[in-house]
C-alpha cells in the first residue's frame, strides 16, 4: 500500500503552485535595452539616472492623460536630481503636489505585497512610517506637506523609490570596450549590488577581444592596447596596473623623430608606441592565421605581400616606408626586443587583479545572446547566406552554433579564472569571434586596419557588410529567426543608426530592432534606448552629449513600434511558457495527493 504525503510534502506544493499562479497574472516587469556604450563612463551614469529616458515615459502612463507635458519634464527633472526644485524653465509645482505625483507613480508600479516588501528596506526610518502610509493610501499628518524641510526630504525618498520601481530588467548589448576612457566605469556600475540583479549582459565583439586578451591571446593583447593608445587612454591603462614603461621605451628607441604613417593619437608618444603595436598585432595575427588554416582567414595574410612591395621599391601607394622591426624576408617574425615587449604585457594582461575583477563578470555574468519577453537579445547577427539561410561556422549554424560558440567563451573564461592551461585552438577563436568573417560578432568580410594604415587608396580600406542587414528585410529570415529561438522580435546594437539623417531604429513590421545610436562620442554622441512595459514597446532616442551639458532633458524623442490593447502578463511570455509547464506539474502532483487521500 503507497504511503500517504506529508503535511509538508502537500503544503510545499501548494505553495509553489500559488506562487506561480500569482506570477502568471502579474504585469512583466519594465525592461531596458543599451547597446555600444564604448568606454563613455561620465555619460553613461547621466542617462543612467535618468533610467535611458524611462522616468518620463513612466510618468505620462501613471499620470492622467491630461497631465500636462511641460509638468512631466519638470518632474523628471526632480527625479532625476532627487530633490525638490522649486522651478525649472518657467514651470513648478507644490511640494505636496510633486508628493502626491510620486505616490502615483509608485503605486503603478507596485503591483502587490511582494513589489511593496521589496522597497521597504530602502525607505529612510526617520520617514518609514509616513512614506509607507503613503503608499498604502492610508492617512498622514499634515505636517509632511507644510513643513518644507519635511516635504523634501520626502521628496528625496520617494524620487529614489521611483527610480527603484522602474528599473525591472536592463539589457545590455555588449561593446562596453574601446573608443572611450572609462569601461571600467561602466563596468563597475553594471556589478554594484544596486544594479547587477537587474542586468543582462550579452557580448558584443570589442568585450570579446578584451576576453580573449586578458586569456592570453597574444595579437589581442596587442590589438587591445593599440585601440587604447590610439585613442590616448594612458590613464585607463594605468587604472587597470598595465605599466606601459617598457613599451615605451621601445617605441621611442624605434621612431626617435616625428611618427610617419597614418596614426591618430593625439599624443606623440601614443602615436609611437600605436604604431609599434600594430607591428606586433599584425605579425602575431597572421601567424595565428597560418597556424590554424581551418580558420579560413588567408585573405588576411598581408605582410608577406607587404614586404614584398618594399623589396621591389613600388612604395608610392603607401602611407609610410618606415618599418623598423620588419624583416623583409621573414616579415611574421618578431624582434627579440618585441618579442620582450609583448611577453611582458602579456604577463601583466593575464595577471592583473583588476582586469580578471572585470573578466570575471564578463565571463560569468555575460553571454551570446539572451531571450526574453519573446525578444531576441543579441550584439549584432546570426551567420547567414546571401540567400537567407543560416551560414555554417564549425560545422553549426543557427542557436546550435550560437551555443557552441557561448560554450567555447564560458571554456576560455573557465581557464583563465582557474589559472589553468588554455586550448590553442579556442584562444585562436577568440581572435576569429573579434574579426572574422562569419563570426556573430562582426559581419563584415574583413577588418581592414592593416590597409587603412598603410594603402593610400581608400577603395582598400571598405569593409563590406555581409548579409544580415538585406536578409533582415525577407520575411522568411525573420521567420526562420523566429521559429529557431522561440521569439516574435529581434533586437541588436553594433552598426549605428542615425535617426537624424531619416533612419528607423526599427522595420516597418516592428520585428527587428537597432538600438545602437552612436552612444560614445567617437560616433554619433547620442544614443538609443528601448523600453518594453506592460503597455507598449518603444525607442527613445538620446540627448545629445550638448543637450546633456546644456540639461536639457525635455528634448526626448520617441519611437513607437508596438502598443498593446492590455497589459502584457508573464503568462504571455518566454518566461510563462517555463512557469506554465511547472504549473501543470506541480496540479498533476496535486491531483495525485487527492486520490490518495480518498
Amino acid at each position: 500500500m503507497a504511503s500517504r504525503p506529508g503535511l509538508t510534502e502537500i503544503h510545499d506544493t501548494i505553495r509553489e503552485l500559488t506562487e506561480i499562479e500569482s506570477e502568471l497574472e502579474r504585469n512583466i516587469n519594465t525592461t531596458m535595452w543599451i547597446s555600444d556604450t564604448h568606454g563613455a563612463g561620465e555619460r553613461f551614469t547621466t542617462i543612467l539616472k535618468g533610467r535611458f529616458g524611462l522616468i518620463w515615459r513612466t510618468a505620462q502612463e501613471a499620470l492622467t492623460k491630461y497631465f500636462p507635458a511641460e509638468k512631466l519634464d519638470y518632474l523628471d527633472r526632480v527625479i532625476q536630481l532627487e530633490r525638490y526644485i522649486p522651478s525649472t524653465e518657467g514651470v513648478s509645482m507644490e511640494r505636496q503636489d510633486v508628493i502626491s505625483a510620486l505616490v502615483k507613480i509608485i503605486r503603478y508600479k507596485v503591483e502587490d505585497i511582494i513589489d511593496f516588501d521589496a522597497i521597504r528596506s530602502s525607505i529612510n526610518s526617520d520617514l518609514k512610517t509616513a512614506i509607507e502610509n503613503l503608499i498604502l493610501n492610508f492617512h498622514v499628518p499634515d505636517i509632511v506637506y507644510e513643513n518644507e524641510l519635511i516635504a523634501d526630504k520626502m521628496v528625496t525618498a520617494l524620487a529614489k523609490i521611483v527610480k527603484q520601481v522602474i528599473l525591472g530588467q536592463l539589457v545590455v548589448l555588449g561593446d562596453v570596450f574601446d573608443r572611450g576612457d572609462e569601461p571600467d566605469k561602466i563596468l563597475r556600475i553594471l556589478m554594484s549590488p544596486a544594479i547587477r540583479p537587474y542586468v543582462q549582459f550579452v557580448w558584443g565583439n570589442h568585450d570579446i577581444l578584451w576576453m580573449g586578451a586578458a586569456a592570453g591571446n597574444k595579437s589581442l593583447i596587442a590589438e587591445a592596447l593599440r585601440i587604447s593608445v590610439r585613442y590616448d587612454n594612458l590613464a585607463f591603462l594605468e587604472r587597470l596596473g598595465i605599466n606601459l614603461d617598457r613599451l615605451k621605451a621601445f617605441a621611442e628607441k624605434l621612431y626617435p623623430g616625428e611618427i610617419t604613417g597614418l596614426f591618430k593619437a593625439k599624443l606623440e608618444i601614443s602615436k609611437k608606441m600605436e604604431k609599434t603595436l600594430a607591428m606586433i598585432q599584425f605579425k602575431l595575427e597572421e601567424a595565428t592565421i597560418k597556424r590554424f588554416p581551418e580558420l579560413q582567414m588567408e585573405s588576411r595574410l598581408n605582410l608577406e605581400k607587404f614586404a614584398d612591395t618594399l623589396k621591389k621599391g613600388e612604395t608610392e601607394g603607401l602611407t609610410d616606408t618606415h618599418f623598423p622591426t620588419l624583416n623583409l624576408e621573414r616579415p611574421l617574425e618578431l624582434t627579440a626586443e618585441e618579442a620582450e615587449v609583448i611577453d611582458d604585457l602579456a604577463r601583466q594582461f593575464t595577471t592583473s587583479p583588476k582586469i580578471k575583477d572585470l573578466m570575471r563578470y564578463l565571463f560569468e555574468h555575460g553571454k551570446l545572446y539572451h531571450v526574453n519577453n519573446y525578444l531576441l537579445n543579441i550584439h549584432a547577427l546570426i551567420p547567414s547566406t546571401e540567400e537567407g539561410k543560416f551560414d555554417k561556422l564549425f560545422g553549426k549554424k543557427g542557436k546550435e552554433l550560437l551555443d557552441h560558440i557561448e560554450k567555447m567563451v564560458k571554456n576560455v573564461g573557465n581557464h583563465y579564472l582557474e589559472g589553468s592551461e588554455q586550448d590553442p585552438f579556442e584562444l585562436a577563436v577568440m581572435f576569429y569571434l573579434w574579426c572574422g568573417p562569419k563570426s556573430p560578432f562582426f559581419g563584415k568580410h574583413a577588418m581592414k586596419t592593416f590597409e587603412r594604415y598603410f594603402f593610400k587608396d581608400k577603395v582598400t580600406h571598405k569593409e563590406k557588410t555581409l548579409h544580415w542587414g538585406e536578409n533582415l528585410k525577407k520575411k522568411e529570415f525573420m521567420d526562420l529567426i523566429m521559429q529557431e529561438f522561440g521569439a516574435e522580435r529581434i533586437v541588436y546594437g553594433h552598426t549605428p543608426v542615425d535617426v537624424m539623417k531619416g533612419e528607423k531604429i526599427a522595420s516597418p513590421d516592428g520585428r527587428s530592432i537597432n538600438i545602437d545610436g552612436g552612444f560614445s562620442e567617437a560616433y554619433l554622441g547620442r544614443g538609443h534606448s528601448l523600453i518594453h512595459t506592460p503597455y507598449s514597446l518603444y525607442a527613445i532616442i538620446l540627448p545629445s552629449l550638448d543637450e546633456i551639458r546644456e540639461a536639457k532633458y525635455a528634448s526626448l524623442k520617441f519611437e513607437e513600434i508596438a502598443k498593446f490593447d492590455k497589459p502584457m502578463k508573464v503568462k504571455d511570455v518566454f518566461k510563462g511558457t517555463r512557469l506554465q509547464a511547472r504549473r501543470d506539474e506541480l496540479l498533476k502532483k496535486l491531483r495525485n495527493y487527492e486520490k490518495k487521500a480518498k
